[in-house]
């Protein structure tokens, strides 16, 4: 959808509005045995270790727009890792970037790139030690300060992960002023996230809202609708289990999935 602006605004100066997206995405899997579980991790590490997420986030810099500054990234030892990009809504000078690189980091020029905008992403394989639950989950923030909106990769940022659940933020921070003083809260329409997500996307997912409109705070989230154990095994067929270990372990991925999805341990039911 596009993001439509709330009117064409004359600055005073920049535009100082900070708008951040911010993700949760969690894939979930029953993997049987503990040489199946450490072969998940394992795939997980590698599905989206540094160099995967820092192309991912160089296509999303393409995306809304922004140049990349700086990039930093880390695989970690036993698993997971980081990515996080400096990025500027306008372009800088070869010359300029590789003299500012070198320059005192105190000094104007690097401070001043610090102020624009950022992506980040982390990423936490891990298992539960006796249910053979398995979890994925990565966290992904774009912010961004100026005109550009992380909103243009929302789309993107989903089909990447193809997760189970997704918990997103959009909040706009801060207050630009218009050539007559008048400060702005926000620069561009939105009522929902939703509003911002793919049909098609939309359509597998069951997804609840909790927005503040009047400190511009928007908040999805999001659970795929259909659940097939096929797609939650890890080393398993669905053929070499038992009816009753079928409902079990259907019984603890849903159980793990509603408890991600409402944010709280959920007592079993006697």
């Amino acid at each position: 959808m596009e993001i439509k602006s709330i009117k064409k605004l004359k600055l005073y100066g920049f535009n100082n509005l900070t708008k951040t997206l911010s993700f949760n995405m969690y894939d979930i899997c029953y993997a049987r045995s503990p040489e199946h579980r450490q072969a998940y991790i394992e795939y997980i590490d590698e599905e989206y270790n540094a160099e995967r997420l820092t192309n991912i986030l160089t296509e999303v810099a393409n995306m809304i727009g922004a140049n990349i500054l700086n990039i930093a990234k880390q695989d970690y030892d036993p698993q997971g890792a980081s990515v996080t990009m400096l990025i500027s809504e306008g372009k800088i000078a070869a010359d300029e970037l590789e003299e500012n690189e070198l320059s005192d980091p105190q000094s104007d020029a690097v401070v001043a790139h610090l102020d624009k905008s950022h992506i980040t992403v982390h990423t936490y394989p891990e298992s539960h030690p006796d249910k053979g639950i398995s979890t994925f989950r990565a966290d992904i923030d774009v912010s961004t300060c100026g005109e550009i909106s992380p909103l243009k990769a929302l789309n993107y940022l989903i089909n990447s992960f193809s997760s189970d659940i997704a918990i997103i933020d959009y909040r706009v921070r801060g207050f630009t002023r218009d050539v007559s003083g008048k400060k702005f809260y926000i620069d561009h329409k939105i009522n929902s996230i939703q509003n911002y997500i793919a049909p098609d996307t939309r359509e597998l997912y069951q997804m609840l809202d909790v927005n503040v409109y009047q400190e511009n705070i928007f908040h999805t989230k999001m659970i795929l609708k259909e659940f097939d154990l096929d797609n939650y095994l890890f080393g398993t067929a669905k053929g070499e289990l038992l009816p009753g270990e079928k409902k079990k372990i259907k019984q603890r991925l849903k159980k793990e999935m509603s408890e991600i999805y409402a944010g709280r341990n959920i007592p079993k039911v006697k």
